[in-house]
């Protein structure tokens, strides 16, 4: 962290070096991440590129005492819905989405419907904890904050966070019982 701190503030300054570190330190990491919702490797790499172009053209105004890793995944994100979109504007994607349309089966509706009552039941089940293990919760989960940035935004120690965040957990496995596949699935991935 704090060498990361240094890359950073020696980057403000022009350092190529530390723009060097940093990208050995976060485009293995970012490209996953892409990956991850394009499934492309050409379309992943071009986000990663795009990703770390705008930090150099942006270097100065980047600041050291922030988290770089919410900075970095902010800009790929704004990238990767810029190259979804792309995508679902192709040509060649509507035809896909009419293929896909005629073969879907009852299992992919069946499988919707599931997530979707998840969902309500997730919403339901949230309305059971404390207002501090929701806020935290949907800190953590819905909007990918860290430990760290939730003790800081909310001003408590990050143990607090921690144990709030284990309380609110094992809240919402009792009361999701019946999605325990899809709960785990929640926790990991959102």
């Amino acid at each position: 962290m704090l060498e990361e701190r240094k890359l950073l503030k020696e980057l403000t300054e022009g350092s190529e070096s530390s723009f060097n570190a940093l990208y050995n330190l976060w485009g293995a990491r970012l490209y996953r991440f892409a990956f991850s919702y394009l499934k492309s490797d050409s379309a992943a790499k071009d986000v990663v590129q795009e990703t770390f172009v705008k930090i150099w053209t942006n270097r100065a105004g980047i600041n050291p005492d922030t988290s770089f890793k919410a900075y970095l995944f902010t800009i790929s994100y704004h990238f990767l819905l810029k190259e979804l979109r792309r995508q679902l504007n192709h040509p060649q994607m509507e035809n896909y989405l009419e293929i896909k349309k005629e073969v879907v089966s009852a299992e992919d509706v069946e499988a919707k419907y599931d997530f979707d009552l998840f969902l309500k039941e997730l919403e339901t089940a949230k309305q059971k904890l404390t207002p501090r293990q929701k806020e935290i919760f949907t800190l953590n989960k819905e909007y990918n904050l860290s430990i760290t940035e939730i003790a800081s935004r909310l001003s408590i120690t990050e143990q607090v966070v921690r144990n709030q965040l284990s309380a609110a957990l094992k809240v919402l496995r009792r009361e999701l019982s019946n999605y325990s596949y899809l709960f785990i699935l929640f926790t990991i991935y959102f």
